[in-house]
């Protein structure tokens, strides 16, 4: 079992610092019973001038509110008041390589009534690439992505993730790595915690919005490519395109961007050190690590 804390370890909690190990939450909400909550996950890095530094987190934190504003969640800090909150429980746990996670949700209540009052909680943890770092066995789910017209499907919704597991249990239990869903029409989506992308003759393709999440490392992602002049489309493929590209990769804010060796029975072409993929990937850690001016300075 992972441990994420220790009898040191502190917590941001509605404007207080407090130690994980003593803070409590209702059993009796809408949150723990129904999924009923936003979140975030965010990355902090330890840049090339020695800087604690966050990744997007105006993008973020700008993300958690409009997650919670799709599901009609009171919601209490500004963008900005959650920044230096963030930063203030880095530098008490001494952290600088973290996954951080906001949570907002909501008190006792369990009727299907609207909240009238949230907390919003942020904690961090030195966390590895969530998919590791070897090219990965990726197998088509027997899963699809919720129906667009059955849930906000825009936002970061704790529900949301029941999908996911399942999705992903489901792939690891066959001797696969990570699941790849398609959404109810069959054109693929994404994986359970990243978009994806993939190559075709010089070009990198990936699904458009609507039946995905649109992911900050996605917008990322298209930034590098703007930037190292990549090709790129966004629309609806099948899984049989796929299963004719010469690569394909993942990219999350706690995957960061990962390649794939197979698609179920179907293994990649083009060795990964030659992909788009991988051009993508050393230009990603760059702009965490390195290109400062982007980033939020401690």
């Amino acid at each position: 079992m992972a441990s994420y804390y220790n009898e040191n370890t502190v917590l941001w909690l509605d404007g207080k610092i407090q130690k994980a190990s003593e803070t409590k939450t209702d059993l009796y909400g809408q949150s723990l019973h129904y999924g009923y909550a936003v979140f975030e996950g965010i990355r902090s890095y330890r840049t090339a001038s020695g800087e604690t530094k966050i990744f997007k987190p105006v993008e973020h934190y700008d993300r958690l509110k409009r997650s919670a504003e799709a599901l009609n969640m009171p919601y209490n800090y500004t963008t900005q008041q959650l920044i230096e909150a963030t930063y203030e429980i880095l530098k008490k746990n001494n952290l600088q390589d973290a996954y951080i996670r906001p949570v907002v949700y909501g008190p006792a209540n369990m009727s299907f009534n609207p909240n009238t009052e949230s907390f919003t909680v942020i904690q961090a943890w030195e966390m590895a690439p969530f998919l590791g770092e070897k090219l990965l066995k990726v197998m088509t789910s027997s899963f699809q992505r919720p129906n667009p017209k059955g849930f906000k499907i825009e936002a970061k919704a704790s529900g949301h993730y029941v999908n996911s597991i399942l999705a992903s249990q489901e792939a690891k239990g066959k001797g696969f790595d990570e699941a790849l869903l398609t959404d109810m029409n069959g054109f693929i989506a994404e994986a359970p915690g990243a978009n994806m992308f993939f190559e075709k003759d010089g070009r990198l393709f990936t699904p458009a919005t609507g039946n995905i999440l649109p992911g900050i490392t996605r917008a990322t992602v298209l930034e590098i490519c703007a930037e190292l002049d990549i090709p790129v489309e966004e629309g609806q493929y099948t899984p049989n395109q796929l299963k004719q590209a010469d690569s394909a990769f993942f990219c999350g804010t706690a995957a960061e961007v990962i390649g794939w060796s197979s698609i179920d029975d179907y293994t990649f072409p083009k060795p990964w050190a030659s992909t788009l993929g991988r051009k993508v990937q050393e230009a990603y850690m760059d702009k965490v690590k390195e290109k400062q001016n982007q980033l939020e300075t401690i």
